[in-house]
């Protein structure tokens, strides 16, 4: 599509009187395919050239009345655009060609010239159980991950802990008191969530414990060698526990930067917002007044000297620039938290960081499960790996009752259960809130990873049917591809790279997502129309070229969701 607007932008510069990358940033795909395959727009010229759109339109059609470029074969006016039409035959040529050249490295782009991104996502409390609410900035945060990296940026995953705060003094008294060693090395997270559980039990008939507990935080704050070691020790657990899940899910870090290590940071953001003069003492506690705004005062540091989540995230954000100088920070977390974000960069700016206007919160929707709550081991929590284990179970059934010889069944239920997970988030507008039903996210047949994942081993089963992995280039074949599903299935193709980078822009996995909908439903369209193994041998060639492309692009399209695409299901 790009080599397109790039010959179009250069037919229409000098008719225009504007430059090919100006004319380039106003093409754009019409929203009925009658009406072409890019359109360009005629309201700008209205005033230099003292015209109605629709007239300029029609004199732009008419002097290119008997031209033609090598991927667009005419150009008609529909009202104030000016509509092209691609040379159907060369065009499938051009993107067949770049596919199989480029093969998974096809979409992806230098657009960030090695830039750092620092995505802050997934985020789980330390010693607490990882719940399924952590998925949706687990997989969307992994997925921008991916994106960005894709597009040439240096994407750098930062797991922002919950590792800091009360509740660890809590844990240390709760252990004391009850603890056995036994049981914590055996299901640690589990365990300590259960003590942490009848803590608030036993607070409720002995208010002594919270005072025990707040006496147990303040030596952990202040350096006291038992509790540090209660508290490293618990760490440790928590994140080998969370590791397996991790890695289940194929998402690593480059840092596990939780809120502890800003710890020593804090005292530099005090001096910062006391020299530029933002904030001011209200009742013994530190505060900016962000009224003048429309936001509520931000409070950073209390009466009693203790400071808050803000302080550690203004610490945060400095860190992360001073350490990666980024290009731009995203921080995927849920849509309860946008006032915070609100606030947190608007301090930012207060205090003249420029970069602050790099910093984007990415909100997200709520997750609910059709049938209510899972049952669990961990008080109300819907464990994430209970979620996990189902749908890898779901998926196995599903895979013994349609294909039962399958040799590797195990591999197949892993990559179609997780993917029914990770596609039932990403396929849905982060913003919104969502219902998961098992049913949907494991249709063969409908808008689901699975139904993406099948296209993709049907046509791995049919290109191991001529005894070969890949088909070999050949320039006439593609040129022979001209029936409408074949032509409307290159035309589908061609914009995995602008839908990588839409994703990326308005930090929507979803939007790339729904694009390998659209392929997967187009390959079907061409699979029962367009005969592929029982065609002539010049057509067979180059419709296995096509079937070869729309492999890979499914392949790259949902490797960029954390996706695995199976060869067989």
């Amino acid at each position: 599509m790009q080599k397109l607007k790039e010959e179009i932008g250069e037919i229409l510069a000098p008719l225009v009187e504007m430059d090919a990358e100006q004319v380039l940033d106003l093409l754009e795909i019409p929203p009925e395919p009658d009406y072409g395959d890019l359109a360009f727009p005629c309201f700008t010229l209205a005033r230099t050239m003292k015209k109605p759109p629709p007239v300029i339109a029609h004199n732009l059609a008419q002097q290119l009345a008997d031209r033609k470029g090598w991927l667009w074969d005419k150009a008609e006016p529909r009202g104030p655009y000016l509509n092209f039409y691609i040379a159907p035959k060369a065009y499938s040529q051009e993107v067949l060609k770049k596919v199989w050249a480029e093969k998974a490295e096809f979409g992806h782009t230098n657009l960030g010239h090695g830039a750092n991104v620092p995505i802050d996502y997934s985020s789980p409390n330390i010693a607490k159980p990882f719940g399924v609410g952590h998925i949706r900035s687990t997989v969307i945060g992994h997925s921008l991950y991916l994106i960005y990296r894709a597009l040439g940026y240096n994407s750098i995953g930062i797991n922002h802990l919950g590792d800091w705060g009360t509740q660890f003094g809590k844990l240390i008294v709760a252990f004391k008191h009850w603890g056995d060693q036994s049981e914590l090395k055996d299901n640690p997270v589990d365990y300590l969530y259960r003590l942490y559980v009848q803590f608030h039990q036993q607070a409720e008939e002995d208010p002594a414990l919270d005072d025990e507990a707040r006496l147990w935080f303040k030596k952990l704050e202040s350096g006291d060698e038992e509790a540090v070691s209660y508290w490293e020790h618990f760490r440790k657990l928590s994140l080998e526990t969370y590791a397996s899940i991790y890695g289940r899910l194929g998402i690593e870090f480059e840092y596990y930067h939780g809120e502890s290590h800003y710890n020593q940071m804090l005292e530099r953001v005090i001096e910062l917002v006391q020299e530029q003069g933002i904030a001011r003492e209200s009742e013994g506690a530190l505060i900016i007044d962000l009224e003048p705004y429309n936001l509520p005062p931000v409070m950073l540091r209390k009466k009693d000297g203790a400071t808050l989540y803000i302080t550690r995230d203004l610490a945060a954000a400095i860190y992360r620039k001073e350490t990666f100088d980024f290009a731009r920070s995203l921080y995927v977390v849920g849509a309860e938290q946008t006032l915070h974000f609100q606030q947190l960069f608007k301090v930012l700016e207060l205090l003249g960081f420029e970069w602050a206007s790099r910093c984007a919160h990415v909100p997200f929707g709520m997750i609910r499960f059709k049938e209510g709550r899972m049952s669990t081991r961990a008080g109300k929590i819907i464990l994430l790996e209970e979620v996990l284990e189902r749908a890898v179970e779901m998926a196995r059934e599903i895979i013994e009752e349609k294909n039962p010889d399958l040799k590797d069944k195990e591999s197949a239920a892993e990559a179609v259960g997780l993917g029914a997970v990770r596609f039932g988030d990403l396929s849905n507008d982060r913003v919104k809130n969502i219902e998961f039903d098992w049913e949907k996210v494991l249709d063969f047949s409908g808008e689901t990873a699975a139904y993406i994942q099948y296209a993709h081993a049907r046509i791995c089963s049919i290109i191991r049917k001529t005894e070969s992995e890949t088909p070999a280039w050949d320039d006439q074949a593609a040129l022979l591809l001209e029936m409408d599903e074949e032509i409307t299935l290159v035309k589908t193709l061609a914009r995995l790279p602008e839908k990588i980078i839409d994703s990326a822009e308005s930090y929507k996995p979803s939007i790339l997502a729904r694009y390998l909908i659209d392929v997967a439903r187009e390959f079907n369209r061409f699979y029962h129309n367009c005969p592929v193994l029982n065609s002539a041998p010049e057509i067979k060639h180059g419709r296995l070229l096509l079937i070869d492309a729309t492999r890979q692009v499914l392949a790259n399209g949902l490797g960029l969701l954390g996706i695995i695409a199976p060869e067989e299901m």
